[in-house]
């Protein structure tokens, strides 16, 4: 489809001068040599005007066509067009003349499309999107797209009225994804105040709201209320009618750009707060959200894996393994499933990287609460982190497994406050003696509980080996007195027993405890008393792998070649010279029963 809009393009645009469509544009900067006096600023005008021009013409002309031909797209709403010049135009250029450049800027491009501002400052998001992403944002970068963000969303959320504007779903979904993630990494270099130059720390100093979490939570949340998502969401689950859903809604939400970017910001609010470490609030904001396959949210593959990802993180961090584990089951099949389609998609490495960072989320889980859910994914775990794997059901042994696969699996927590770049003495105490980290502060808090369930595989394999065992034996076996050894048991006790959601629950913080593991136990004055509930092997995916594997191998043998017949003749020259001669004779019919694959069956 790439080729055929660029090859569409190319028609439609090779006889276009784009002297007339720009102008004399970069050419009044002419002066008579009787004037001896320019002022300084016209001086600079006329020096940047001409820089402006010597960039223009550096731009290649096939990017000159696809820059006309996207705001065109733009300006007619043309959905088709935008998304191929999003998805393939942009993404094909950037390979071939910006992969380590920067796109021109939007002041040098802006006679292309009449001075359109907003064309302009979509330009710009995908402009600073490419710097962050292919590039090093400079401390200029990162303000100017703050800016340009906020401009954005001014345009979308103060105007008179909805905005005539249609843009993919995919494209929302970018934006929220990039405004988050340009938050993200601001909030993470602003931390770092030792590595700041003098003009930078003036810069931080003057900064005020520029990417502070208020405002990104602010756009947010104006977001959600203007499109009136939840009220939309709810009206759906009640099962109303078109109407009386527009009715409810109103004149913004019933327009797809608001609906999706105001249902897009709530998966943003899910990320901002898991990455603020407010992990119930971050599941608190998914209600009315529902984990499915036909949830809105499934369309745009991104926002699929990063949902699942955030809520999975979320369960762990508040000790919900058993639902952890079903989130990311969920959805590492579907990614399993769908790979074929991911490798067409410009997110493909991302989607991988995410899929990586779960499984070893998964192996933590499975560790902290046995369980079998599915073989298909405890193998591709076993097969990438096994040697982390055993390590961690080893108790104390284990904790650097657990921390080196939580460091690499977490995402980038943020403060939400930063250094006080105001206050001279304040900042020079911070950088004498820094806090800690944020992502390592979360790591204490989740080594704790690690380390507070780190007897229990030693117990647990004691355990299992008796039906009935006397108190005093068993804590002779874990060289622990009988006190000591209560302990464990009661620790072990209360980590095989979780909160969970049951199957229909709507919102992501219901559940009710359940046991977690299949050994229990009761103490009776000095004996344990152990029960071990065996749950049988689950059948139905070991038989459907060795199916589709059966599937292939039939499928194989049946499209291969037959090899060819060998030649019984004793004279093979004689029968070369006889066949270059005479035409071949038919190949005699044989009898017998042919099979699938063309061959002979004999009797």
């Amino acid at each position: 489809m790439a080729q055929r809009w660029e090859s569409d393009l190319d028609e439609e645009l090779q006889d276009v001068d784009l002297n007339l469509a720009i102008g004399t544009y970069g050419q009044n900067g002419i002066y008579e040599d009787g004037q001896h006096r320019i002022d300084e600023a016209t001086l600079l005008a006329v020096q940047q005007q001409m820089a402006q021009q010597a960039a223009f013409s550096a731009v290649p002309d096939v990017v000159k066509r696809f820059i006309v031909h996207f705001h065109q797209a733009v300006l007619d709403n043309n959905l088709a067009e935008i998304t191929v010049a999003y998805e393939s135009g942009w993404n094909r250029l950037t390979e071939k003349f910006y992969a380590k450049t920067e796109w021109p800027e939007a002041e040098v491009i802006a006679p292309l499309v009449n001075d359109d501002q907003i064309f302009l400052i979509l330009y710009r998001e995908l402009y600073y999107r490419h710097v962050y992403s292919r590039l090093q944002p400079d401390i200029d970068d990162r303000f100017h797209s703050y800016e340009n963000s906020c401009e954005l969303f001014n345009y979308l959320l103060n105007s008179d009225g909805p905005v005539a504007l249609e843009l993919p779903e995919q494209w929302l979904w970018d934006i929220i994804d990039e405004f988050i993630y340009q938050f993200q990494s601001f909030c993470v270099w602003r931390s770092k105040a030792k590595a700041k130059s003098d003009e930078e720390l003036q810069l931080l100093a003057d900064a005020g709201q520029v990417w502070s979490s208020y405002s990104v939570l602010n756009v947010l949340y104006s977001l959600i209320q203007k499109s009136k998502i939840h009220e939309h969401m709810a009206a759906l689950q009640e099962g109303k009618s078109t109407d009386q859903i527009n009715e409810i809604v109103g004149e913004y939400g019933v327009r797809p750009l608001y609906r999706m970017l105001g249902y897009f910001s709530i998966i943003g609010l899910l990320r901002v707060h898991s990455l603020l470490g407010d992990f119930t609030l971050a599941l608190k904001v998914m209600e009315g959200v529902e984990l499915n396959q036909k949830s809105p949210f499934t369309r745009v593959t991104a926002c699929h894996v990063t949902t699942y990802y955030y809520v999975g993180f979320c369960y762990i961090m508040l000790r919900r393994y058993s639902d952890a584990i079903r989130t990311f089951v969920s959805i590492l099949n579907f990614i399993l499933r769908m790979r074929q389609y991911h490798t067409r998609s410009y997110q493909y490495d991302q989607i991988n990287k995410t899929a990586d960072r779960m499984y070893a989320l998964y192996a933590i889980c499975n560790a902290l609460s046995p369980s079998r859910l599915d073989d298909n994914i405890s193998n591709i775990v076993k097969e990438r982190y096994g040697e982390q794997f055993a390590k961690m059901s080893k108790g104390e042994e284990g904790i650097p497994a657990f921390e080196e696969l939580f460091i690499y699996a977490c995402p980038k927590f943020i403060n939400a406050n930063p250094p006080p770049y105001d206050d001279v003495e304040q900042l020079a105490l911070l950088i004498d003696d820094p806090p800690i980290e944020p992502a390592q502060r979360h790591l204490g808090l989740f080594l704790s509980d690690v380390r507070a369930q780190a007897p229990v595989p030693t117990l647990r394999s004691f355990l299992k080996l008796y039906t009935s065992l006397d108190a005093s034996k068993l804590a002779n076996f874990l060289d622990a007195d009988e006190e000591e050894m209560v302990q464990q048991l009661m620790v072990m006790k209360q980590a095989s027993r979780s909160v969970s959601r049951a199957e229909g629950e709507r919102g992501l913080l219901e559940g009710h405890s359940i046991p977690t593991s299949d050994l229990d136990f009761v103490i009776d004055e000095n004996m344990v008393h152990i029960a071990e509930s065996t749950v049988g092997r689950r059948y139905a995916g070991w038989f459907i792998r060795n199916t589709e594997h059966a599937q292939r191998v039939y499928d194989s043998v049946k499209n291969s070649a037959l090899p060819p017949k060998p030649s019984h003749n004793p004279n093979p020259a004689a029968a070369a010279t006889t066949n270059s001669s005479a035409p071949a004779p038919s190949a005699p019919k044989s009898s017998g029963q042919k099979v699938a694959w063309g061959g002979v069956k004999t009797n």
